[in-house]
Formats: structure tokens, sequence, C-alpha cells
């Protein structure tokens, strides 16, 4: 027989979510519950149960009840499953935030894991959620440090703040928050990480602009090419949403509408980024 600290983790997982009932709801009484189940094969082995026609007309003994509580927050209820079974099954915790998030990237995780060794030294930025952070001292130096990893919805890199970066942003190391890191790509034999130059928390609070779709970069880049380019990047994405293009020079800049209404995806954003840079987006 399971014990409770079984049970508990089968439950975190979604093994009973079939029983209708939260899982918050099933973590409260699962104690209880493993314990009756305990006494009674206990008894069963010590041959305490009997057959008795007069309990045929017994009511049936009282069975636990579940109580109706609400279930976990999606974060909590996410994070027990990434703890349990060390990924995510009922959802994503940055679902619904494609968007926002490719706005910041310039890459995602899993393009920088799979490249190969020319891509050392590298800057890039990542959009994700920090699942583990660890804050440690240097053996030698006596320097503190600290070690995060971040997930997006591609997969997950570890990324270190060393010296004044980690001053500025130790605090804000916090596991299961959504962050833009900024960092240097560094290949080691054991792996590839991150040395972070820059971090900040995305504000989330507006979803994807019902707006047009600025763009932005240098009047001397907007060569006959770029321009080419640009427009089949925008043919490939046709949509309904109006787009602009601002050319910079100096402190002027020219904006004007181009025909080619798009549709926002995450794509599209990497393509820009790829085509005009990672800054191209307003």
């Amino acid at each position: 027989m399971a014990n409770k600290r079984t049970v508990e983790s089968l439950v975190k997982a979604g093994a009973f979510d079939s029983l209708g009932d939260t899982r918050r709801s099933l973590v409260e009484i699962h104690e209880g519950a493993v314990e009756a189940a305990v006494s009674e094969k206990r008894a069963e082995a010590n041959g305490q149960v009997g057959f008795d026609f007069d309990s045929l007309w017994d009511e049936p003994e009282q069975v636990q009840q579940v109580p109706p509580r609400p279930e976990w927050s999606k974060r909590d209820k996410l994070a027990f499953e990434r703890d349990m079974l060390g990924l995510y099954v009922s959802d994503h915790p940055l679902a619904g935030l494609e968007l926002q998030l490719a706005k910041h990237a310039s890459t995602t995780i899993t393009h920088i894991t799979s490249s190969d060794d020319s891509i050392d030294g590298e800057t890039v930025t990542v959009a994700g959620l920090i699942t583990s952070v660890q804050h440690r001292v240097a053996r030698n130096s006596g320097n503190p440090y600290g070690i995060i990893t971040v997930e997006d919805f591609s997969g997950e890199i570890s990324a270190m703040f060393l010296g004044k970066t980690y001053q500025e942003f130790g605090p804000s190391l916090v596991g299961d928050s959504i962050i833009v890191l900024k960092g240097r790509v560094s290949v080691r034999d054991d792996g590839m990480n991150l040395h972070a130059n820059s971090m900040f928390q995305p504000d989330l609070g507006v979803a994807a602009s019902n707006g047009p779709l600025v763009l932005s970069m240098p009047e001397f880049r907007a060569t006959t090419d770029v321009v080419t380019e640009l427009g089949a990047v925008l043919g490939r994405h046709s949509g309904a949403t109006e787009v602009r293009l601002r050319l910079l020079k100096g402190d002027n800049a020219r904006t004007f509408e181009i025909p080619l209404p798009v549709d926002i995806t995450a794509d599209l954003y990497g393509e820009l980024k790829s085509l005009l840079g990672p800054s191209c987006l307003l």
C-alpha cells in the first residue's frame, strides 16, 4: 500500500483528477484516508474481520467526505506538477504570454542550446520563467554570486550573476518570476550557460495591443534588399493589424504606413527581429 507521502505526490501530480475533486481538497484529507485504509488492512491481517447476519441490516460505515475546497492557483498547481514530475502537465505557466515575451526576446533558449560552439561569446536576450535559484559564495574569493534556471516555451538554460551584476539583481532572483534576461553565451565542456548582464520583469498586465504594429530602424539600414525582404516577411503573416515603419535619423524620425496588414504572432516577431534587429519592435 502506498504511504502518505506517495499519495500526496500522486495527488499533486494530478493522478486523481478523474475523481472530480480538487487537488487541494484531496491533499487536505489524504492522511486520514491512508490511515483508515492502513487500519482496515491491519484488522484483516489480524483476523478481526468476520461475517454476521445481523450486519446485513446495519447502516454502512460513514465514508470520509472530501471537502469542497477551491483549487490551488494556477501558479501553485503547476509548481507542484513540476516538483513531482519534472514537467508541466495540465498547462504551462507562460501560456497566454507568448506575444508579450516574444516581443522582448531576441531568440529562444532551444536555439541557444542547440547551436554549435560558434555562438560562444554572443549576447542574447531570453524571456521566461525562473524555475530555480541558488545563492552561493565563491570558495576562493568569498564573493557572493547567483545561479538561476530560466525556462521558456522551448527549453531551459542556467544563468550566472557575478560581481556587480549580482549585487544589482541578486535581490530580484526569485523563483517563479517571469523575467527578461540579457546575457553572454558561455560554452564550456560541461555545457552551455549565460553570464547575465541585466534583467527586468516585463509588464504583462496588458495583452497584445489592438493598435498598429510599429517597427523602428535606422534610416541607413532601409536598403532596397531590406525593404524587399520586409515586404516578404509581412506577406507571409498576412492579417488585419496595420503596420507602420519609423525610420530614425539622429533625433528625427519619419513614419510610413506599410499597406501589408499582418497577423501578430511570436513567429512574426522572431522574423522581424532577425531582419531589422532585436530592438525594432516598439
